[in-house]
């Protein structure tokens, strides 16, 4: 562990800096900080899983490159209280008035905790949904990430003999059950006869489990397989092991299945980060709820690999066209869920940017799977 991160972690779990937060919760930098701007970077895995934290951890890089900029990280740092030690001594111990806590169960309760503790440091979630009675320093970012899924599905679409195709997938949040029902949805854009199954590990990172997950899916028949965990690694291995076409997800995952990996959905965690830290090193407010697609560059999508069709390739690039255009619809009706329910009816759209998906809590019609 690096010498600044086992300081930080020692500062708020002895008692003398247990005592000493309270007194320094009116922050004023430290002498020591010799940047206008020391952003902190906060994750819940390695950073080089190649998934989520990678992702992350690639874009802190783009903002260490900025002139005036101090960037502090640590690692592995669970969704408990020990989050709200690491956000309140990377204020109090290295002066950070802009911190990114990024996995998904920092928001609540731990940001919501801390920030109004600190209203002169900038608290800044992926994916959490910011509302205007949180506090005004807290902030949402995040990307139609969907999209990518749905351009995924397409690629697994033309790939597939089976008609069967393989989700492992952590928890049954809004975020992972929309890019389960995007995938599938892309796919059915190929063939409306391909069905989805998904598992779910409960756990966001969980090797064993991972592993078990995708040998079950391959022995159901499914032979192309993604994921959303936090680090795709074990998935795309074990799937590839299995002869499983499989496609990427947070990162760029193709060196570790070159021959069958179609092509992948990546954030691009360096526009949002660069963009936040200039507007504050420029003095200029940066909105609570923040997001962006393709059009904006913050996804992208890895290569289109070897194993893809010419037919692939094509309605692929068409689509993608399509949705940096902007108004493209994954979800839109008719549409049931697979329990029967209508989630979409007859000329009723749900674009990319409309909020009302980011309180998904179903399971599309041909995905096989519970949501409970």
């Amino acid at each position: 562990m690096p010498r600044s991160a086992f300081s930080r972690r020692r500062f708020l779990m002895t008692s003398a800096g247990v005592a000493l937060a309270p007194a320094m919760s009116g922050f004023v930098r430290p002498a020591f900080s010799q940047s206008p701007l020391t952003v902190g970077f906060i994750y819940v895995g390695p950073r080089d899983d190649f998934g989520y934290n990678q992702a992350h951890a690639e874009g802190a890089a783009a903002v260490k490159a900025i002139d005036g900029v101090t960037v502090i990280e640590e690692e592995n740092v669970a969704e408990t209280q020990d989050v709200q030690q690491t956000m309140e001594s990377m204020i109090n111990f290295d002066g950070a008035t802009l911190l990114f806590p990024t996995s998904f169960g920092y928001f609540n309760p731990h940001i919501l905790t801390v920030a109004p503790k600190y209203p002169d440091v900038r608290f800044e979630h992926a994916g959490g949904l910011w509302n205007d009675t949180m506090p005004s320093n807290i902030g949402s970012y995040f990307g139609y990430i969907g999209m990518g899924q749905y351009l995924n599905g397409i690629t697994a679409g033309h790939a597939t003999k089976s008609k069967k195709i393989g989700f492992v997938a952590a928890k049954p949040i809004p975020q992972v059950l929309l890019n389960i029902n995007s995938f599938l949805l892309g796919a059915r854009a190929v063939d409306p006869t391909i069905t989805c199954q998904v598992i779910f590990t409960g756990e966001w990172s969980m090797a064993v489990k991972e592993a078990e997950a995708t040998n079950a899916l391959a022995d159901a028949g499914a032979d192309v397989i993604t994921c959303h965990v936090d680090g795709p690694k074990v998935v795309i291995q074990t799937a590839a092991s299995r002869g499983a076409n499989v496609c990427g997800y947070h990162a760029n995952q193709s060196e570790l299945a070159p021959d069958l990996y179609l092509t992948g959905a990546e954030w691009n965690w360096a526009t949002v980060y660069t963009d936040m830290v200039n507007k504050t090193l420029a003095g200029e407010a940066i909105p609570n709820f923040v997001r962006g697609g393709l059009a904006q560059n913050f996804i992208k999508m890895s290569p289109l690999g070897p194993a893809n069709s010419d037919a692939a390739r094509a309605q692929f690039e068409a689509t993608k066209a399509e949705i940096m255009a902007g108004d493209f619809a994954v979800i839109r009706g008719p549409l049931t869920d697979n329990k029967g329910n209508t989630v979409a009816a007859e000329g009723q759209n749900f674009l990319e940017t409309d909020v009302a998906l980011e309180s998904m809590d179903y399971l599309v019609d041909g995905v096989i799977g519970s949501t409970s």
